[in-house]
């Protein structure tokens, strides 16, 4: 699994750099199939902002959180996505299985 960390309007310092790591990568024991991460941090006024795209097989999941502060926005922005990709898990392993909802 790859993860790309960019920022936008701001310096993504090493610490910033190695929290997103770890609080993402704890997302790789859910689901095996991510193959890559794009995370972007920036400032818009006076709230910090952190967006992710995860690139799965046959799907993107994305989303966005603004707080006030970056540390707080990284983890709830890992809390979306940890219920993305269980939800996302969920479905498939019904779809393989032949379940109809």
């Amino acid at each position: 699994m790859q993860i790309n960390i960019s920022g936008h309007h701001i310096d993504v310092t090493e610490a910033l750099r190695d929290y997103v790591s770890k609080k993402l990568g704890k997302l790789a024991t859910h689901y095996d199939g991510i193959t890559s991460i794009q995370v972007t941090l920036g400032i818009e006024k006076q709230r910090q902002k952190a967006e992710a795209v995860f690139h799965v097989r046959n799907a993107d999941l994305a989303a966005s959180v603004e707080e006030e502060d970056m540390y707080v926005a990284i983890d709830l922005l890992a809390q979306k996505l940890d219920r993305q990709l269980l939800k996302y898990k969920e479905k498939n392993i019904d779809r393989l299985q032949g379940a109809s909802r």
